[in-house]
């Protein structure tokens, strides 16, 4: 599973969707990356908030068709 760090106390948390921001840090890439993987419909995020939201399972399933 993905972890990202909580920045104030930096003990890693397991986290079930992660923003734009946390996605291209944990990806390695820059946000504008992951806009234009979205607009190609290759990272599908949740819009059900007023931020997409990427899931953990999103992310492992692109990661797994990436190799």
């Amino acid at each position: 599973k993905l972890l990202t760090q909580n920045t104030a106390t930096g003990q890693p948390i397991n986290r079930m969707a992660l923003t734009t921001s946390e996605t291209a840090t944990t990806l390695g890439l820059d946000e504008v990356t992951i806009w234009r993987l979205t607009k190609r419909g290759l990272l599908n995020p949740n819009r059900a908030t007023r931020r997409p939201l990427y899931a953990v399972s999103e992310i492992e399933r692109f990661l797994k068709e990436a190799r």
